[in-house]
């Protein structure tokens, strides 16, 4: 009977916590930290990080001087490879069924203020960004973070309760899901420690648990590291568009000049160049943080990968590359046999004009 009151008194029950929310930017192709760092009207803020990143790809921690911290803007971090990322700590003290009803036009308020302070910001950094341009791309990521309830001894009772509601606040959604959706959500859910539960969705996450600060770090990482996948797979759509359209830059007869790349333009060298940049960035992104030594982490990091797809994004982009390749070799090839077939044409008037010549003297004499 005691246990039935329990599951009822949750049925309403006022749960407390945090909703995080992380915004990331691409705003150029490279950005010169230490030149952020000697800006006069830049704070730049000491930040706990993680061990698990890599202490050389530990973004830059800033403040805006002359600007107001607004008290919902947790962290502004700066990347080198390019990436502005924004993360925002709502508390929140409800039932889930009001969340539910709420949280849709709460994201979308904080999706406005982003734009808003992400311009702020560029504008500020923009002289230390190579082809800087304010978002280029733009992704978000959501975390639910919730304080153990005193009446729940296990979190299992959360799903039996609150398993519509929650799967619904994880979509985003204000109406209950279809049970196979609520299910699908709920496959993914897993608990560590005791009396914890983490439930991983592709636009949001539901943390239940008070000691959360570690993984912060983790879920504005993968985020940043969707939204740079994402841009590279983009541009490689366009330039394959390009290519099969038929607007890249032709082939001028100065490539068949030898050694004249070396000092011209050469759309070949441009298709290797991108190729290098987004391959190093990927390789670093990927490399930035070790936790293999962390059960714990690892489990979580491998959940998000899967849901965010980055593996799938990571795919798409090693094809792409792969026909640029193909592209820049056939390109290469095409160069390379006809200047083979200008050195010979080349050498055959020489060989005319030396006979003519030498016949010129011989009949002159």
């Amino acid at each position: 009977m005691e246990s039935k009151k329990n599951i009822l008194s949750l049925d309403e029950g006022i749960f407390s916590g945090n909703i995080y929310i992380f915004h990331a930017f691409d705003i150029g192709d490279d950005i010169n930290i230490s030149a952020i760092q000697k800006m006069e009207n830049v704070s730049v803020i000491d930040q706990k990080i993680p061990k698990y990143f890599k202490e050389y790809h530990v973004p830059l921690t800033i403040e805006l001087k002359n600007k107001k911290k607004k008290n919902t803007l947790l962290s502004t971090k700066i990347h080198n490879f390019g990436g502005l990322s924004l993360t925002y700590k709502i508390p929140f003290k409800n039932s889930f069924k009001d969340l539910r009803k709420t949280c849709a036009n709460l994201i979308e308020l904080y999706n406005e203020q982003s734009l808003q302070d992400g311009a702020t910001i560029y504008h500020v950094i923009q002289p230390a960004i190579t082809q800087a341009s304010f978002a280029k791309a733009h992704s978000f990521y959501i975390m639910f973070q919730v304080d153990p309830h005193p009446s729940i001894v296990e979190p299992s009772a959360l799903q039996k309760t609150q398993g519509e509601a929650i799967a619904s606040i994880l979509r985003l959604e204000t109406e209950t899901l279809s049970e196979h959706q609520i299910s699908e959500i709920w496959d993914s859910a897993i608990g560590y420690f005791r009396g914890e539960l983490m439930v991983i969705d592709t636009d949001a996450s539901f943390i239940y648990t008070n000691d959360y600060e570690d993984i912060i770090n983790l879920f504005e990482f993968v985020n940043i590291q969707q939204l740079e996948l994402r841009y590279f797979d983009r541009t490689l759509d366009q330039k394959l568009t390009d290519i099969y359209e038929g607007n890249v830059k032709q082939i001028t007869w100065h490539s068949y000049v030898p050694f004249y790349t070396m000092f011209g333009d050469d759309p070949i060298e441009r298709l290797w160049k991108m190729k290098v940049d987004i391959s190093v960035i990927t390789e670093r992104l990927e490399s930035s943080i070790k936790i293999a030594n962390e059960p714990y982490l690892s489990e979580l990091y491998n959940l998000l990968n899967e849901h965010m797809d980055i593996k799938g994004w990571k795919d798409s982009i090693e094809r792409k590359l792969k026909i640029i390749e193909s592209v820049q070799t056939s390109h290469q090839h095409k160069i390379e046999t006809n200047r083979e077939d200008m050195i010979s044409i080349l050498i055959s008037m020489l060989i005319f004009i030396e006979l003519v010549v030498g016949l010129l003297n011989y009949l002159g004499k």
